[in-house]
């Protein structure tokens, strides 16, 4: 990376710092989403953030040390991050329903 160019390797490695300092701070902030709330779907979607910039930083990282083992750790990372969003949207749409049905049985009546 930058061989060619003299300068060229320091200033990737400070935009490559520049940019995990940035993610770094952005999942700190998701977190904070992630337990305030207020509601599930915000909580959802803040823990699906957290796991794509989570990814980003190990693609990073897979550039500048130049190991190409982590690439993979970041793959499996998204498979894994995915089906944690797509159960917890699951969950989280049962437990909607149920109370939905719950609130209509109260209402109704019957």
């Amino acid at each position: 990376m930058g061989s060619g160019v003299p300068g060229l390797a320091q200033a990737y490695h400070g935009l490559f710092v520049a940019a995990l300092i940035f993610l770094a701070v952005m999942v700190m902030l998701c977190l904070i989403r992630a337990i305030i709330g207020p509601k599930i779907a915000d909580r959802i979607v803040a823990v699906n953030m957290m796991g794509t910039m989570i990814m980003v930083i190990i693609a990073i990282l897979a550039v500048m040390i130049g190991e190409g083992y982590l690439v993979d750790i970041c793959i499996i990372y998204a498979m894994i991050s995915f089906l944690a969003v797509i159960v917890l949207t699951k969950v989280y749409m049962g437990v909607y329903l149920e109370k939905k049905e719950e609130e209509e049985r109260k209402h109704g009546g019957v």
